[in-house]
């Protein structure tokens, strides 16, 4: 399923994802096929699912037109002692 669709199926809700298939462009991983595992109303329902997520799984919510994760390289990196 393409966001675009997921968006105009479950408008203004809070949905849970399979990610299926991504690509990135510079530090952003943008998802092109996607599976609705849940949908969600409420925020904090939400937000504890979030908490929860693991690998290719994710929250987001249909207000947001697209749909990617930031990527972050924090390789080397090291906190003050």
């Amino acid at each position: 399923m393409k966001w675009e669709e997921v968006r105009k199926t479950y408008p203004d809700q809070y949905v849970k994802l399979q990610i299926l298939e991504s690509h990135m462009e510079g530090n952003n991983k943008y998802i092109d096929d996607l599976a609705v595992i849940e949908v969600m109303d409420d925020s904090k329902e939400a937000t504890k699912e979030l908490v929860n997520t693991e690998g290719s799984t994710l929250v987001y919510h249909t207000e947001n037109e697209s749909l990617f994760i930031e990527v972050k390289n924090i390789r080397g990196y090291r906190g003050e002692s």
